[in-house]
């Protein structure tokens, strides 16, 4: 079962009614994560020894050696699928989950920290290295990519405390994923495309998007990928956040140095190395929201997918999430689900836990006041913010709860502690690591109300 707490979400609504559509939202996020099993997806590529892809088919038969390297939230689940497929000489991957090893002594498996890269990071960045690095021209590396392996894949070209003050500033800026990863790309010796730099064989990238768009040059920071940004962007990303004074002086001196040329830029898409790489998306959120939608329809309700590209403060697209399910009226539907998909972010502004998934229901708590709709957010990997919480849960009588626990929702907003809200309220979503990352999942179901 996917949520530790499944009793308790689901016997934590006020009305047979509720209770149904609350247990319905944990079969259809259920649906939807299985969908994404980093496993699955990537043992469906292989065909004997050939990589299928979209693009082209990879007949590993021809190459002397397979190595793999791997990194992200899902890199155990996809280097076992490898290593079940075909017959792999070595490999090193880097997760965040002390509990999820590779099935092979074939693979070693290090543990990295996430959202902040630590020592283990970069003790196993240089192990992937070692790998990369000893690949001969016949040889093949199949890279296994997934979020989360911007802080995993680690070798910062400051000290590793300067890096670590820049990544957490990013963070809590309320920059996007593309603007953070900007300039992680730029204080980084493996980060846009500079990995396979250093390799000298064929190249394929398996890779599991965990950002709206799946734009293969940002999910990881794209190590695999030639890259658009320069150093003045990432410049530019610090200036728009006002964090260039607060920015550690050895990476403002790094950025100064790109800029007038002095070091050299991250490669391009003229650099022939890519010609050797084919990068390939394996599973990403629409995988998963499609399996949302045909769960819904098979437990009987009609269905509806509003985005996959959601993206803004978490606690503002929460209300219009809510506002789009209250304002949809048709007399022919009794019950609906409302699928979306993408991202948000939070400018954290207090000290509180949580995660942009609880924070946008948090939002929008006395919106939903009275209606009869269940809506409920996750994080795909099962880790929302600095929590153990995936995601939370409300409905139209999650006010009058608060209410009667003295529980003010704007208080615990502006301290971004949406966390200790719904765990008074037995509303947290709780699954542990998935061992997978394909952004966010909001579901709203509008139920019909006896």
């Amino acid at each position: 079962m996917l949520f530790k707490n499944h009793g308790q979400i689901i016997e934590s609504g006020q009305t047979s009614e509720l209770k149904k559509a609350r247990k319905d939202v944990l079969d259809i996020f259920t649906a939807a994560i299985s969908a994404v099993d980093p496993y699955k997806v990537v043992k469906s590529r292989f065909d004997g020894k050939k990589i299928i892809t979209d693009k082209e088919e990879i007949d590993l038969s021809v190459f002397k050696n397979v190595f793999l390297v791997g990194f992200g939230k899902a890199s155990v689940g996809m280097a076992d699928a490898v290593c079940d497929s075909i017959d792999v000489k070595k490999g090193v991957i880097i997760n965040n989950d002390k509990n999820r090893i590779a099935d092979t002594d074939k693979i070693d498996t290090f543990v990295g920290g996430h959202p902040t890269p630590d020592k283990n990071s970069m003790i196993g960045t240089e192990k992937v290295l070692e790998i990369v690095d000893g690949c001969k021209k016949d040889d093949i590396l199949i890279v296994l990519i997934s979020g989360g392996g911007s802080s995993l894949l680690c070798k910062p070209k400051v000290n590793l405390r300067d890096f670590q003050i820049t990544n957490d500033l990013l963070l809590k800026s309320g920059a996007n994923i593309k603007e953070v990863n900007t300039v992680r790309k730029h204080i980084s010796f493996v980060k846009g495309g500079q990995l396979v730099k250093r390799c000298k064989c064929r190249v394929v990238s398996l890779i599991i998007s965990d950002i709206v768009g799946d734009p293969i040059e940002f999910i990881a920071s794209g190590p695999t990928c030639p890259d658009s940004t320069t150093y003045l962007d990432a410049h530019n990303v610090l200036k728009k956040y006002t964090l260039l004074e607060k920015t550690p002086s050895s990476v403002i001196k790094l950025l100064d140095d790109g800029m007038r040329g002095v070091i050299s830029e991250t490669p391009k898409k003229d650099d022939t190395v890519f010609k050797k790489v084919l990068n390939f998306i394996v599973a990403n959120n629409q995988v998963a929201c499609k399996a949302a939608l045909e769960k819904a329809e098979e437990i009987g309700y009609k269905n509806m997918l509003l985005t996959n590209s959601l993206t803004g403060e978490a606690k503002h697209v929460g209300k219009f999430l809510v506002d789009k399910a209250l304002n949809y009226h048709d007399e022919k539907v009794k019950d609906i689900v409302f699928v979306s998909g993408g991202e948000t972010t939070v400018t954290i502004k207090g000290n509180g836990r949580g995660g942009r998934n609880q924070e946008m229901v948090l939002g929008a708590i006395k919106l939903l006041a009275g209606s009869n709709i269940v809506f409920a957010c996750i994080s795909t990997d099962g880790i929302d913010g600095k929590s153990d919480a995936a995601g939370a849960i409300a409905d139209g009588y999650t006010m009058d709860k608060a209410n009667k626990k003295y529980l003010d929702p704007k208080k615990f907003l502006e301290n971004n502690n949406s966390y200790e809200f719904f765990k008074d309220l037995d509303d947290l979503l709780i699954t542990g690591s998935t061992g997978t990352n394909v952004m966010d999942i909001q579901l709203l179901v509008k139920y019909y109300k006896k």
